[in-house]
């Protein structure tokens, strides 16, 4: 499914660019020490200076925006038909919920139909879509053999040939949605300015312990911070669960790209370089699970840190176009350092360190980093939310979540040196759904 977007993409030698971005990052958290242990800490002070600046900017534009969205669509206009999309792999402990929530919306019944790509799961899940399937009008169920290959992308661009609703409403199997959230969402709909749109996503079972507190609040603050980088001219980017895209806009950049592990973060930039706007709301929220423990936690992260640089690797000729804004390209430069090359130039740091034996250079950055995150945890804490409570704002709460971030200073450069160093190979590691009550 070819697309003028592909002809943007510099996928080949894959190792050789991460090699080099490593190897660049490494050697900007280590060159200053070589400075000495004052004139070395300028380096970081100015990076402090223009990345802090720019992310607290960002935290105070998105404290600004809006955080709800009208109810009221444009007069006289017609509700867009829509696709709601679910790749179904051994789900039988959530797919009947899934499909008895989309009988639950309140949408004309001649615009809405869920789509179900059952990819060859080995549990109950065909036989519960058989039974709901002959109840459910509305089920349209696809099958495909386990090995038929490009993960979660490739089960998604098999239905794409099929559908014919205006927008696709992309779901995980253990999503849940309020009953009047596609009304909600008609301004957004109707606004020819976006391609996309993607809801806030709110972890159930918060309080189940510190592992879902963290995660639920590190999803408020993804979701703060990107309503900031929208609000001052940046960009916003898509998570794959409750994410709304014009089917025609997608068709454009050429489906779901089947050569990444994170198809939602391409689609992103496919999106950003064909010029088409990406929103996204805190309020209405789609509901999912947590990861419950920390080797399903550090695959996942894995996946999205690999997919996640694989991107910048893949686009980074085209974002430099002038296809983009100067205003969006800062802002990709600003967080690319920020999520990516800070943890790698800290290794570096921590090399320079030993080798001079003198005292870590890059505080000054990895505090005033630590600092925005802790801030926009607290303020997307104490916003209103709807869907599963977020967990209390609370001193200890925000302590534990910061620590828990720091997470990303280790997978990120075991994910940046292992792309360098072996050759790409595909894994879509699923993440495990248990069947977790909802709020919505």
């Amino acid at each position: 499914m070819a697309s003028v977007i592909d002809d943007l993409a510099w996928s080949d030698g894959r190792r050789r660019k991460a090699l080099i971005v490593v190897l660049a990052c490494l050697w900007a958290g280590a060159a200053p020490h070589w400075l000495g242990p004052v004139r070395g800490l300028l380096p970081a002070f100015g990076l402090t200076l223009m990345l802090g600046g720019y992310g607290f900017s960002t935290l105070r534009r998105g404290r600004s925006s809006a955080a709800a969205v009208s109810s009221a669509p444009p007069a006289g206009a017609v509700v867009p038909a829509i696709d709601v999309l679910v790749a179904a792999r051994d789900e039988e402990q959530v797919i009947a919920r899934l499909v008895q929530a989309i009988a639950g919306l309140e949408y004309p019944a001649d615009r809405l139909k869920l789509w179900v790509m059952d990819d060859g799961s080995n549990d109950r899940t065909p036989e519960i879509l058989n039974q709901l399937s002959a109840t459910h009008s509305f089920l349209q169920v696809r099958r495909r053999p386990r090995n038929a290959g490009g993960g979660k992308s490739g089960a998604l661009n098999a239905l794409l040939p099929q559908l014919q609703g205006d927008w696709l409403l992309v779901l995980d199997a253990d999503a849940a949605l309020t009953p009047d959230v596609l009304l909600r969402l008609q301004p957004q709909l109707h606004d020819s300015a976006l391609g996309a749109v993607q809801l806030r996503k709110a972890v159930v079972g918060a309080d189940s312990n510190w592992l879902t507190r963290s995660q639920a609040l590190e999803m408020a603050f993804d979701a703060e911070m990107q309503l900031g980088r929208i609000a001052q001219g940046g960009i916003g980017e898509l998570r794959g669960n409750g994410q709304l895209i014009r089917r025609q806009v997608l068709l454009d950049c050429g489906g779901f790209n089947e050569d990444t592990v994170t198809d939602d973060l391409d689609l992103s930039f496919r999106l950003l370089l064909a010029g088409q706007q990406v929103s996204v709301l805190w309020n209405p929220v789609v509901d999912e699970e947590p990861v419950m423990r920390w080797g399903a936690l550090w695959r996942q992260r894995q996946r999205w840190a690999e997919g996640g640089l694989q991107r910048f690797l893949d686009y980074w000729p085209a974002l430099f176009s002038d296809r983009l804004s100067g205003r969006q390209q800062l802002d990709l430069i600003v967080f690319f350092l920020l999520q990516y090359g800070l943890p790698l130039a800290t290794v570096g740091d921590v090399f320079g360190m030993i080798w001079w034996r003198q005292w870590p250079l890059l505080w000054p950055l990895s505090v005033s980093t630590l600092s925005l995150s802790a801030l926009a945890l607290w303020r997307s804490g104490r916003r209103h939310s709807e869907g599963p409570e977020l967990p209390e704002a609370t001193g200890w709460n925000l302590l534990v979540a910061n620590t828990y971030l720091i997470h990303w200073f280790l997978v990120i450069p075991w994910v940046a040196v292992r792309m360098a160093l072996r050759p790409k190979r595909l894994v879509w590691a699923k993440t495990v759904h248990a069947g977790l009550s909802v709020s919505s």
